[in-house]
């Protein structure tokens, strides 16, 4: 059984070597590791160098997809993928020694198709007491070996089988390259057609989280994206049939819930900067809903 892993990065040169590193030190190494540059200058270039020199303990890859766009990116991994299985992490996340064998053992225990694992934040000490206090980048997690929820699949930390994957058209929608959403998209896509996905509770990588992300506006900014995502799925039936009279309730739910988080916000302020933030980004979180309706889409990756 032949192991792939694929990485799509673009300018973070030191963190892409901190987790190739990692990757030279799995207890089960994978027999390829896929890099695709969504920079056109290259800039990744001089890390795969660098740990081609050492030699590195596996076959290393390296191609450049110039496009702006995160789909075209990771389906260009796909297509240097030779293996049997494919995992994925991403440039800014870092791997424990056992990851890589955890997703594969809980594969081959849940005749999986697919093993999802969790992404543990680590936020610096510096960061300000409020963003620490919050606890705005954590993700729910599930029991291992439970099916992972149409409306929760991801990407970051996921092995797949290569043949229901590659089986999928792009596999990866281009239309989705400059926002996000395309990993979720394609999960659901495989999903819906007898996938087993399944979640590893065990299989955990680190994402340490940068300065520039330790900001509100970032908060907001991705929480109205996931929302944007999360309605279009949802009203166009990707998560469940829904007919016109749902897709009205689920308009006006939105609407309701925006209204009401943003006046939780105004009058939680004075218990907390972090729950006026965490209000506001639900506020935002479904004011992203109500802007899929009228086909605004929020691009995170311009």
């Amino acid at each position: 059984m032949k192991v792939s892993v694929c990485v799509a990065t673009h300018r973070r040169t030191e963190r892409l070597l901190a987790v190739l590193q990692d990757l030279t030190r799995q207890q089960r190494l994978p027999d390829q590791v896929v890099v695709v540059d969504n920079d056109a200058a290259g800039s990744a270039r001089g890390v795969i160098e660098q740990l081609r020199s050492t030699p590195a303990p596996f076959r290393l890859d390296y191609d450049i997809q110039p496009e702006r766009n995160i789909a075209l990116t990771r389906n260009r991994t796909v297509e240097l993928a030779d293996g049997d299985w494919l995992a994925f992490i991403d440039d800014d996340e870092r791997a424990p020694e056992s990851w890589l064998a955890q997703l594969l053992d809980a594969a081959a225990s849940y005749r999986a198709d697919g093993v999802l694992g969790p992404v543990e934040p680590q936020v610096p000490a510096t960061a300000p007491a409020w963003i620490r206090r919050g606890r705005f980048y954590d993700f729910p997690r599930l029991q291992s070996g439970a099916r992972v929820p149409l409306n929760r699949m991801r990407f970051g930390n996921i092995l797949l089988r290569g043949a229901p994957l590659r089986s999928e058209p792009g596999p990866f929608d281009r239309r989705y390259g400059l926002s996000t959403g395309e990993d979720g998209d394609l999960l659901v896509r495989m999903a819906r057609k007898g996938a087993n996905i399944v979640w590893c509770d065990e299989a955990m990588v680190w994402e340490p989280i940068e300065t520039k992300r330790l900001a509100l506006r970032w908060l907001l900014a991705r929480s109205l994206s996931g929302g944007q995502e999360f309605a279009r799925q949802t009203i166009n039936g990707k998560y469940g049939p829904i007919n016109g009279f749902g897709r009205i309730r689920f308009f006006l739910r939105a609407l309701l819930q925006m209204l009401i988080a943003g006046g939780l916000a105004a009058i939680s302020l004075p218990a907390g900067r972090h729950r006026a933030a965490a209000w506001l980004v639900t506020a935002s979180a479904n004011l992203g809903k109500l802007s899929a309706f009228w086909g605004w889409r929020y691009r995170a990756y311009a």
